[in-house]
């Protein structure tokens, strides 16, 4: 099987890569820092993968499509669009530039590498396109706007091309992962809710997408406390967020 593995380097996105290296799996890991990559890609190589890295950073569109390209001369099996930041939990305006700077990341840039490939799925009629969104898109808390916001943009754009990409027998995903230990969360200075291990968090992942799980979040327990709160009026809503909110110190 061909698998594409975006922000392949570190966490999420390096654990999946040395899931799937196991099976004997072609890889083509995607990554911005060619040293963490390579290290990565060497493990993969022990496993028994076969391994290729390519060093791009997302937010060059141009680099994206024109790598997108290249990943169409060949048959995709399944696409895991893992890479994604963000600027952490604070309080205030976030200023335009990091506003700018997680969307271009978490969403369009996505777009710029799907472009050239979706035509390949369609001409193949069949793979599997992974989109790793996260909780916090269901619910947006005052100090994660930006993240939250590129995210629910996230989940609407794999929601439309799950109903696009179904007749010719492609598979969109959608994973909503909790707080799982990363370079990410690392910069939260608060408790975590129902906080997973990366080794957890992959567990899960990769079950969904063995079991076709169009929409998957996750933890379960999680998931139905932001529903339960999505359902309360307004008011008593508010209350809820702004007392969470004071708990992260914001």
């Amino acid at each position: 099987m061909r698998i594409i593995i975006t922000g392949a380097s570190s966490g999420l996105g390096e654990a999946l890569a040395l899931h799937y290296a196991e099976g004997e799996n072609d890889l083509v890991l995607i990554a911005r820092r060619q040293e963490k990559l390579q290290k990565v890609a060497d493990e993969c190589l022990v496993l028994g993968a076969r391994v290729e890295t390519v060093v791009a950073d997302v937010n060059d569109f141009i680099l994206m499509k024109s790598i997108g390209e290249q990943l169409a001369s060949e048959k995709i099996d399944r696409l895991i669009l893992n890479a994604g930041i963000s600027v952490g939990h604070s309080g205030g305006v976030t200023s335009f530039d990091d506003f700018h700077r997680l969307f271009q990341t978490n969403f369009l840039s996505i777009h710029a590498l799907l472009e050239p490939i979706i035509p390949k799925l369609i001409e193949q009629k069949s793979g599997e396109i992974i989109f790793i969104s996260s909780l916090a898109s269901l619910l947006s808390m005052p100090t994660s706007i930006a993240y939250s916001s590129s995210k629910r943009a996230l989940n609407a754009y794999a929601e439309g091309l799950r109903y696009q990409l179904k007749p010719y027998g492609i598979d969109v995903m959608t994973i909503l992962p909790g707080f799982i230990e990363s370079e990410m969360t690392k910069k939260n200075n608060f408790t975590m809710p129902f906080f997973l291990s990366t080794q957890q968090g992959v567990k899960r992942i990769t079950n969904a997408i063995a079991k076709k799980k169009h929409f998957y979040p996750f933890p379960f327990r999680f998931y139905l406390m932001i529903r339960f709160v999505q359902l309360l009026p307004h008011p008593l809503r508010d209350k809820i967020v702004n007392f969470t909110n004071f708990k992260k110190g914001a």
